[in-house]
């Protein structure tokens, strides 16, 4: 789900020279997850302000993040030596949100 992609786009955004493992990872979205859902809900004449800045702040991540090698859009990450992979070996199942694990 998306957040199994969030996690590995932690791990790839941390980068070659710090490169950090799944649970390091899965901890930094899950600290993102807490802040964002704990943030005051924006007034409704501020709503369409802050989807622009929320898209904002989208792009410029990811924009700023190393790209991975891919052959199609939607083709599965690989290694530059052409190997089918996930950084650092780590593997990420499909489980579901984990918004309701911080709900509680």
């Amino acid at each position: 789900g998306l957040c199994a992609e969030a996690v590995k786009d932690e791990i790839l955004r941390s980068g070659p020279r710090l490169l950090i493992g799944t649970e390091e990872a899965l901890n930094r979205h899950m600290a993102f997850c807490r802040s964002f859902r704990s943030s005051p809900a924006p007034a409704p004449a501020d709503a369409n302000e802050h989807l622009i800045s929320a898209m904002r702040q989208l792009l410029r991540r990811s924009l700023d993040s190393p790209r991975a090698v891919r052959s199609t859009p939607n083709s599965p990450r690989r290694k530059l030596s052409g190997q089918v992979g996930s950084p650092a070996g780590a593997r990420l199942s499909r489980t579901g949100s984990c918004f309701p694990t911080l709900a509680g």
